[in-house]
């Protein structure tokens, strides 16, 4: 699996980082770090695209950091 950061530039506040966390632990993902400073998602993963769907039907589009 490989770590990969998701720039998520729509976080705004506390109220987003659980809609985010909710919504990724919802999915059965468990071991990930949102980051309202940095506006990113962290986690190992070899699905991005699954992701990026997650973010997306929550409200918060986001790219993967590099790419």
């Amino acid at each position: 699996m490989s770590k990969l950061v998701f720039d998520v530039p729509d976080m705004s506040c506390e109220h987003c980082v659980r809609n985010i966390t909710s919504a990724l632990e919802e999915a059965g993902f468990r071991d990930f770090h949102v980051s309202l400073e940095s506006k990113t998602v962290s986690l190992e993963t070899e699905v991005p695209e699954r992701i990026m769907a997650i973010l997306e039907e929550t409200g918060y589009p986001a790219s993967i950091r590099g790419k």
